[in-house]
């Protein structure tokens, strides 16, 4: 495995393309794709052509951007037969057969190796119906980060079209389930937000509930619980491997999650019948309780800036969502109507909160603005719970249990509930946390 130092180097070099002399102008009319929660919504049509050059790992680097395009919901890859012509790296394509063959935007690309057999990937993203190139860069690296380097591509090419951050070059950590109910086995895995590169980090010795990635450093908390033992708050690095267990003076401590910056943890410590809010600094360990309530408090996550902390509480005699200052100040009650609300998560663009709402023998995946208005179901069924967030506040993934003796599966939904879409693991699977985008990690 690279050293971060070194896959940093290898992956941050990020270059503009210098096209050949006269082959294309700027774009002056660029496509895009509006997306929101009302009206009508249709996939663009976009080809993505077969990376030439490298003969393994072109083809790779072409099957990966296709998918990642294709699971977003916002693009529809056109089949390869549809294709007017095989388009050549280092020359304009043929814009009005593309046109003619329904497709919006084309991908091209090459996959190269030096004497060292490191890689240069490029691509170009053409508006087939301005006739223009978007944008074109570069990207080198080892070649055991060729799927990087799609994600990359893949990213590069929403955000154009899009205007919306990337997701592709992330990972998800979730509790991978195995074995019966009565004897189901729970490990920390990690894996690349398209099901590849699964890796465990727990033997499953110690069951392993509701991990959460930091938004800052290479960190992971969760609660693991040992047979006959109370769970344990514990944090472990990826770089690193090294784990530590987070002392608390509490019966037992759950929830756990990282402020904005990773330096402070808040939970919930459970104390007799009740159960508060607190907040630890990972440096000192100095903990200062944050609600005092005759009441379970439970499940808090940090708002984007630090300065709020939502949660879920039943102070008002069912289990509702409620915003407070990080500091406990000024209280409030956000989510209202039928059912139940728990477990929310704070969007990382501060616009919404994700929840899991119950009513009526079903568990809806919700979402609503910092105010508590405008709540909006994304999706709902049997069992659905544990919302977290894609780092570009687009899309949200949760767990998925249809009863019986199977296990949950993970699903991802985008922000205005058109899109859902499976999200490829070993086994069964609970409790995914999206990781920020990997460099923003270093």
């Amino acid at each position: 495995m690279l050293s971060p130092l070194r896959l940093r180097h290898a992956l941050a070099a990020l270059l503009w393309l210098v096209l050949a002399a006269g082959l294309v102008r700027p774009a002056q009319a660029q496509l895009n794709l509006r997306i929101g929660p009302g009206g009508a919504f249709q996939p663009m049509p976009i080809a993505v052509a077969d990376f030439s050059g490298d003969p393994g790992l072109g083809p790779l680097v072409t099957g990966i951007v296709a998918n990642n395009l294709r699971r977003s919901g916002y693009f529809a890859p056109v089949e390869k037969a549809r294709f007017p012509e095989n388009p050549s790296f280092d020359a304009a394509p043929h814009f009005s057969a593309w046109k003619e063959a329904g497709v919006q935007g084309l991908v091209t690309g090459r996959v190269t190796r030096d004497g060292a057999g490191r890689l240069k990937t490029e691509f170009r993203l053409w508006d087939v119906l301005s006739g223009q190139q978007m944008i074109g860069q570069q990207y080198a690296g080892d070649a055991a980060n060729a799927r990087r380097m799609g994600h990359l591509i893949s990213d590069a090419v929403y955000t154009k079209i899009t205007g919306i951050g990337g997701f592709f070059d992330t990972r998800v950590a979730f509790v991978d389930e195995s074995g019966s109910k009565e004897r189901r086995r729970k490990r920390l895995a990690i894996m690349d937000q398209d099901g590849a590169n699964v890796r465990y980090l727990t033997s499953g010795e110690a069951a392993v509930v509701a991990p959460r990635y930091s938004p800052a450093t290479q960190d992971i908390t969760y609660m693991s619980q040992t047979t006959g033992q109370q769970p344990r708050v514990q944090v472990i690095n990826l770089e690193t491997g090294a784990r530590q267990v987070i002392p608390t003076n509490a019966d037992m401590s759950t929830s756990p999650r990282f402020s904005p910056d990773g330096r402070r943890l808040v939970m919930s410590d459970q104390e007799g019948g009740n159960a508060s809010i607190y907040v630890m600094d990972l440096g000192s360990k100095a903990q200062t309780r944050v609600t005092n309530a005759n009441a379970i408090d439970t499940s808090p996550s940090f708002s984007p800036d630090g300065r709020e902390i939502v949660f879920e509480s039943d102070r008002g005699g069912q289990q509702q969502i409620y915003v407070m200052g990080a500091d406990g100040s000024n209280p409030r009650r956000l989510s209202y109507g039928d059912g139940s609300a728990s477990q929310p998560a704070w969007s990382p663009r501060g616009d919404y909160i994700a929840f899991t709402r119950q009513r009526k023998g079903s568990f809806a995946i919700c979402v609503m603005k910092p105010d508590g208005t405008g709540e909006r179901v994304l999706t709902e069924g049997f069992h659905n719970e544990g919302p977290t967030w894609a780092p570009n506040g687009q899309y949200v993934m949760f767990f998925r249990d249809p009863g019986g003796q199977a296990g949950g599966k993970l699903y991802m939904v985008d922000v205005t509930g058109k899109v859902e879409q499976p999200v490829p693991t070993p086994s069964y699977a609970s409790d995914p946390t999206w990781s920020p985008l990997i460099d923003a990690q270093r």
